[in-house]
């Protein structure tokens, strides 16, 4: 398959084939799995690869852009709640050091959400009902507690869960 390498391929298939993925694996080759898993529609590898990059990941001033920029475009809703968190608690050291002309607008809303929970409370979910300002695991246990895909951007699931 082109644009996979091999072991990567035979990791998805194995995964594919009711084979569980160790988190050193997931670790050692995170971005690789999620762009495969991504291309071939497996959320749950996908999700699985995702949790293993945010934990493993350091978000520091320096990467912090890249890193949005990836998550944006794979919608990886978990590492970029991290970024974000980061962004929010950071933002003075961030300010006249990095550029932010080439993020896509509709990230805007994400920000302002960490920066509001970050100022609302420090619990792990927002209180009550209040989608906007839930973390992105509890966003997407109501998906699946729904049956509903669980895979997506923020927006989406939130939409999907009104």
């Amino acid at each position: 398959i082109i644009g996979v390498e091999p072991y990567v391929f035979k990791t998805v298939m194995y995964f594919c084939y009711g084979g569980t993925v160790s988190e050193e694996d997931l670790s050692a080759n995170a971005k690789a799995i999620i762009e495969a898993a991504d291309r071939f529609g497996i959320v749950s590898l996908k999700l699985q690869a995702e949790a293993a990059l945010a934990e493993q990941t350091e978000v520091t001033v320096d990467n912090m852009l890249d890193n949005l920029l990836y998550a944006n475009s794979k919608n990886l809703a978990l590492f970029q709640e991290k970024i974000m968190d980061f962004v929010a608690e950071n933002g003075d050291k961030i300010l006249g050091k990095v550029s932010f002309d080439d993020v896509p607008g509709n990230l805007m809303s994400d920000l302002l959400t960490a920066v509001t929970r970050g100022k609302k409370s420090t619990c792990t979910s927002a209180p009550g009902d209040d989608l906007t300002l839930m973390r992105v695991g509890e966003l997407r246990k109501r998906l699946h507690d729904k049956g509903l895909c669980i895979d997506g951007s923020r927006e989406t699931m939130i939409a999907l869960l009104k």
